[in-house]
């Protein structure tokens, strides 16, 4: 009988020994475990401009600095010696759309991709023709204005070039890198290359060229009754062609300022811009 007390005795504190086990090993169960800070997922920032943005590049600068030469009515000075014109006008608004100033930069057209890819300025924006050299050469905006290349000659003598056969033997000035230079090259003319559009008008009122081509918006402006040069006259049209503004290369530019053209034609102030200026008919709708 006592055997069988000891050994009910033993069962009971090995079932208690056992019970107390498992009651050490159980662990409470939090409601929601917690990661630890490193695994906690980030809050997803505000979209930013790509690292290689030029147009972050632009507004941390500060500056927008656009590569210009001396060409009515796209860019010229007036009398206090400020840049003006329907392309000087067009990037001031565009700068200030950036939030940074605008700076203009005289440059040499013939080596207007040079000055770009040096970042001596950060755009070509000066009435240029979007020739397949400039689109290959550059970031373009859409184009905003049509023009042509016109022969300029002396007034009393444009009766008598009124063809581009007729003009065959005269001897050409035209602005070095220029679609004027292209087009009198094609057809075989004897050209001199000169630094700027208005240098070839000065050629050819001083008589040392017999004519000229420059762009039919200049011509416009610059020869004929009540301008500088009321002596000289446009007659043939050579080509057709459309105006844009080129960046450097894979630049985010081009498209912020499609963007900009765009929302200027629609409210009315690019239009407004033209008629200032006298380049309405020539504009494109954005």
């Amino acid at each position: 009988m006592k055997n069988m007390k000891k050994i009910w005795a033993m069962l009971l504190a090995l079932t208690m020994i056992l019970s107390l086990a498992a009651c050490g090993s159980k662990k409470e169960t939090p409601a929601a475990e917690e990661k630890p800070a490193a695994e906690q997922p980030a809050e997803t920032p505000a979209e930013e401009p790509a690292a290689d943005s030029e147009v972050a590049a632009i507004q941390s600068k500060g500056t927008l600095v656009v590569g210009i030469t001396d060409f009515a009515p796209m860019d010229y000075k007036d009398a206090d010696g400020n840049w003006i014109g329907f392309d000087a006008d067009m990037a001031k608004a565009f700068a200030e759309s950036l939030g940074v100033a605008v700076e203009f930069v005289e440059i040499d057209w013939d080596n207007k991709v040079l000055e770009l890819n040096s970042q001596a300025i950060d755009c070509v924006w000066n009435g240029m023709t979007l020739t397949d050299e400039v689109t290959s050469a550059m970031e373009c905006s859409n184009a905003y204005c049509n023009n042509a290349q016109v022969v300029i000659v002396p007034a009393d003598k444009a009766d008598q070039y009124q063809t581009v056969e007729a003009c065959a033997d005269l001897a050409f000035a035209v602005e070095a890198g220029s679609a004027g230079e292209a087009e009198v090259d094609a057809l075989g003319y004897n050209f001199t290359p000169v630094k700027a559009q208005s240098d070839a008008l000065m050629e050819v009122a001083a008589g040392t060229s017999d004519a000229a081509v420059i762009d039919s918006l200049m011509a416009a402006a610059m020869v004929g009754e009540g301008t500088g040069y009321a002596d000289l006259t446009y007659t043939v049209g050579l080509n057709s062609e459309e105006y844009g503004v080129g960046f450097r290369k894979g630049s985010d530019l081009a498209a912020a300022l499609n963007d900009f053209f765009a929302a200027a034609y629609a409210d009315g102030s690019m239009i407004e811009c033209a008629e200032a200026y006298g380049v309405q008919a020539a504009l494109i709708a954005q």
